[in-house]
């Protein structure tokens, strides 16, 4: 390009263009073009026109705002679904989709519009596929990012596999790898708390749902939130199970906010995210428990319980009262499909399967359950034990970040392998306020934390069940 540049404007010297380039990308803005974008507005200022050159082909990094006939291989990493808006001046509706692409030197985000849309459904695209892009235009996204544009002219075909454009597994970062903040990342790590799917309102003042979790590497020491935006619940994993390992593709990485979290990096998605379970379980699994506590009525009209599955692990179950389970009391053994196993929680509503069993010898009892203090040492598992108090509850009164002031009570466990600690806040510091030294008592589903200080402690919920002995 520089030599077609000299050969018809020989006027112009080789330390000029280097000149003309700089200015070009410090009036546009860093980031936004590299040398050979430059040199393509250069040469429009000069009248010279590079239609007839050889091009190398474009990578990510070399597009600019204002490029058009932009040709560019690249591989998906995700997928946002279908909008449909209408326009004010003649009322019609128009449908627009948005992708995000990768190549070996950055991510665009890449918005098709109405024309193109039924060839997109017919290639079945999906995270992981390489495409070949024609006939493209970039402007900047409302957020000042650039946008590259799919019109009536442009054309998106299935390619075959580039060697150069990494694939899905090859960029999945690890948690101690996470130093800065990023877009467009693959993530791997292990689940360490239960997901939570929780509500909040948008700018609009619309309802929208969250996705939020812990993820850790495998030694469970640093830890990242993770926040999933504007979910359809129908495009989550049914089972997350503690521990399990995760990727969650399309992200981004942000410093984290210390009123919601532990102030380090945290993990931000949205509606394209998708997030894979390794191993993940069969979404139809009929799984099998035993109640081994009396089912609760809480305040949201639904029925809590704790049970143990097959394998000894315990699980809070969390019912519709919609659901036939009127007739389960201690004891009861059901089969199920749930609607989530989150965690350590199984979550039954009007879409599950509930079945009460008659055959039950094949699930472990109540006294199965209880396990001895040594053995409590997976964190984020609910356990259940007999102990004995060993000192006298305290109960004061914490403020919490969002300026609420609540109680929190604790005192310390024993029986004949050691000694733990355990706290309860709001109503579970009431539970523990009535207890005194020396009483012998059955706990099920306190959660195994890490305190203040470092040490493992168990935690109540609201659905953990103490009894005196």
């Amino acid at each position: 390009m520089i030599e077609i540049l000299l050969e018809k404007k020989p006027e112009v010297t080789l330390d000029q263009i280097r000149e003309m380039i700089d200015n070009k990308k410090r009036k546009i803005g860093a980031g936004y073009l590299t040398d050979q974008g430059a040199l393509f507005l250069v040469g429009s200022d000069l009248g010279v026109s590079f239609e007839n050159a050889s091009r190398t082909q474009l990578g990510i990094k070399d597009l600019y705002v204002g490029a058009r006939d932009v040709n560019l291989v690249g591989r998906i990493l995700s997928i946002y679904p279908k909008r449909v808006f209408t326009k004010k001046e003649t009322g019609e509706e128009i449908t627009n989709m948005t992708i995000t692409i990768i190549d070996e030197s950055g991510s665009i985000r890449m918005k098709i519009w109405e024309n193109l849309i039924p060839e997109i459904d017919k290639l079945e695209l999906k995270p992981g596929s390489l495409i070949k892009i024609t006939n493209g235009y970039v402007k900047a996204g409302l957020n000042g990012k650039l946008l590259l544009n799919l019109g009536d002219n442009s054309t998106i075909d299935l390619t075959q596999d580039d060697n150069k454009i990494p694939d899905i597994s090859s960029m999945e970062l690890s948690v101690n790898n996470i130093n800065t903040e990023k877009d467009g990342i693959v993530i791997g790590g292990y689940v360490k708390e239960n997901p939570r799917i929780l509500e909040f309102s948008d700018f609009k003042g619309d309802v929208r749902k969250s996705l939020q979790m812990m993820i850790s590497d495998e030694e469970g020491i640093r830890k990242l939130r993770v926040v999933i935006w504007n979910i359809d619940e129908k495009n989550i994993p049914k089972i997350i199970r503690l521990n399990s390992k995760v990727r969650i593709i399309g992200a981004r990485i942000k410093i984290g906010n210390i009123q919601y979290g532990n102030g380090d990096f945290e993990i931000h998605g949205d509606e394209s995210t998708l997030i894979e379970v390794s191993g993940s379980e069969n979404e139809y699994e009929l799984l099998n428990f035993r109640l081994i506590s009396s089912p609760k009525m809480q305040s949201d009209e639904k029925i809590s319980a704790v049970a143990i599955d097959n394998q000894r692990n315990l699980f809070f179950v969390s019912a519709n009262t919609t659901i036939n389970f009127e007739d389960a009391k201690i004891n009861t053994v059901f089969e199920c499909i749930p609607t989530r196993v989150f965690g350590n929680k199984v979550i039954l509503r009007d879409d599950s399967y509930v079945k009460i069993r008659d055959d039950t010898n094949d699930i472990p009892t109540l006294e199965a359950s209880v396990t001895k203090i040594n053995n409590v040492m997976t964190l984020g598992y609910i356990y259940g034990l007999e102990a004995i108090i060993l000192q006298q509850p305290n109960l004061i009164d914490v403020t919490t970040r969002n300026g609420e002031t609540v109680a929190v009570s604790d005192t310390i466990l024993g029986d004949d392998t050691g000694e733990i600690k355990l706290i309860g806040w709001r109503d579970g510091a009431s539970e523990i306020g009535r207890l005194n030294v020396g009483d012998r008592v059955r706990i099920l589903g306190a959660v195994l934390n890490t305190g203040r200080e470092g040490k493992m402690e168990l935690s109540m919920t609201r659905d953990t069940i103490i009894e005196k002995l």
